[in-house]
């Protein structure tokens, strides 16, 4: 029990600090780069982050299942203590820029685990609640990140913002060092090209959310690193990605599902607060609180989400969650200039349900319905497919959002491609069958 206790300290504390870094540059960043210049690397303080968060994030699942999870998530950490001391002590907009690739090496190989502990420590009925403290921990970043990010700046130095990490990541790391794992690692040799050309893939489709110029090419390269990767894959004894879980129908719907449904409407979360601040004239703080109401509806559900499993399946759950996806894009595409602050926080309300249960069962089923040797990789692959959907899908709707002739049509136009994304999840998410395979097995208890 202290061994169970100890570690869930130790990857709270390492979540909250990796979610909060992805975001408290926001308000931060304009300070920075007047400071240490180069003004046009900017946007690659924010992209060498998510690019390296994303790509690493399946990687480290893998290994997880090779290694043992303990060893993997506790080099997370330290790789992220070391990417934050260095990023506080940049003398330039290079050297930051760099140091932020290591700082989301560290962050990438850490994201994964508090999903993959959490299924092996405790079971299906209790696994809900569990993900309901992550996600709380996601919300509390969301309010502490700008907050932490102005405070530092006006009454200390920006560097704090990253020095602020380093006690918080000893101290994860620490309790992480009791944790006894009952998980017997897979013993096999590491596919090092194939995690090359995954990286390199994903990489260049990457780019192209933040590059202006060679965007088709960055396309190509990348489609056509992923399809070297797949036949590359097929002939591997020990993949970094095992294309046989895919055989599994039911986790390969879902993965199209999550990926469908973040990259329809996650994004929005990105975009509510501008309309808020220029169309309702709401404050900063104002326009940010209502991003609260996706908090308060994925706690709500992701609680009791374990148990509705059990009793109703996987299926009926992703057909209800995406049909509350559905609903929030209706509503979205009825956002006008008279709406405010109540109307917006009902919205999110209603997005945070559709996503609590969509991410909580879509995360449960994809640790359920694979061999404990793959659980690593199929709960991190998951995890992936949401977060390449978040970038798609904010890329997409940041390109909509200037394509309009004013602000309030480029808003319509985003929202129009939100809710004609979340039809196609749900009529997907009518092919997920309510497959229970394995559905009470592969849970492993801390000693």
């Amino acid at each position: 029990m202290k061994s169970r206790t100890s570690v869930m300290i130790s990857i709270v504390l390492a979540m909250l600090v990796a979610s909060i870094d992805t975001t408290i540059m926001n308000t931060t960043m304009p300070i920075i780069s007047k400071e240490l210049g180069r003004f046009d690397l900017y946007a690659w303080s924010f992209a060498t982050y998510m690019i390296t968060t994303t790509i690493l994030s399946p990687v480290a699942g893998r290994l997880s299942d090779l290694f043992g999870r303990k060893r993997v998530f506790g080099t997370g950490i330290i790789l992220f203590l070391l990417g934050s001391l260095l990023c506080g002590m940049s003398a330039n907009m290079v050297q930051l820029v760099i140091f932020r690739a290591v700082q989301g090496i560290g962050a990438g190989f850490m994201m994964p685990f508090p999903a993959i502990i959490a299924g092996d420590l405790f079971p299906i009925e209790k696994r809900g609640k569990i993900q309901a403290l992550f996600t709380a921990m996601w919300g509390i970043s969301a309010i502490l990140a700008p907050l932490l990010g102005a405070f530092f700046v006006e009454y200390m130095t920006w560097r704090w913002i990253f020095f602020i990490n380093l006690p918080v990541c000893i101290i994860a790391f620490l309790t992480l060092l009791p944790y006894k794992e009952d998980y017997q690692p897979k013993k096999a040799s590491v596919d090092y090209i194939g995690a090359v050309l995954f990286a390199a893939g994903v990489t260049f489709l990457l780019l192209d959310t933040v590059v202006e110029d060679n965007r088709v090419l960055y396309t190509l390269l990348g489609i056509t690193f992923i399809i070297v990767f797949y036949f590359y894959e097929k002939k591997q004894a020990s993949p970094i990605v095992p294309l046989s879980m895919f055989k599994n129908k039911t986790i390969s719907w879902i993965n199209i599902n999550a990926f469908i449904g973040t990259a329809a409407l996650f994004g929005t979360s990105s975009y509510i607060p501008l309309f808020l601040q220029n169309i309702a004239e709401l404050s900063l703080f104002l326009s940010g609180f209502t991003l609260l109401g996706v908090a308060i509806g994925w706690m709500a559900v992701a609680v009791p989400a374990g148990k509705w499993i059990m009793k109703h399946g996987y299926r009926s759950l992703l057909i209800i969650g995406n049909g509350l996806l559905l609903v929030s894009g209706i509503l979205l595409i009825l956002l006008n200039e008279n709406h405010g602050f109540w109307y917006v926080f009902v919205i999110m309300i209603v997005q945070g349900l559709a996503f609590g249960l969509l991410s909580t069962v879509g995360l449960i089923g994809s640790q359920q319905l694979v061999g404990g040797h793959e659980k690593g990789i199929s709960t991190s692959f998951f995890m992936f497919c949401r977060n390449m959907g978040t970038v798609i899908g904010v890329t997409i709707m940041g390109a909509l959002l200037t394509s309009g002739t004013d602000f309030m049509q480029g808003i319509h136009n985003l929202f129009i491609f939100g809710f004609c994304g979340s039809i196609l999840a749900l009529i997907t998410s009518f092919f997920i069958k309510n497959d229970t395979a394995n559905s009470e097995s592969n849970v492993v208890h801390a000693k």
